[in-house]
């Protein structure tokens, strides 16, 4: 156990039921003093970016949301075109 430290949390728990039970963000020790930031703003933040992730997919990859049929019949393709190059060039 460690004594002596003291930090600043927020934690966010999303309104309705969804995969995050809640998110908890540790505040920088000088995010009060003399940044300009108050305490709404930190919270306004901390939701936004609690929302940001919980958005359901929107930082996908494109490969990632590419079917598996067509994926794989875009890299059969691919193999016998290669294939076809080959046999009628080489």
């Amino acid at each position: 156990m460690v004594k002596g430290i003291s930090k600043k949390v927020v934690i966010v728990r999303p309104p309705e039921a969804g995969m995050f039970e809640e998110a908890i963000f540790i505040v920088k020790g000088d995010a009060f003093s003399g940044s300009g930031f108050t305490a709404e703003d930190i919270v306004r933040e901390a939701c936004r970016v609690a929302g940001s992730y919980d958005a359901g997919g929107n930082g996908k990859r494109l490969i990632q949301r590419i079917p598996a049929p067509l994926f794989s019949l875009l890299g059969g393709l691919v193999v016998g075109a290669a294939w076809l190059i080959t046999a009628l060039f080489f």
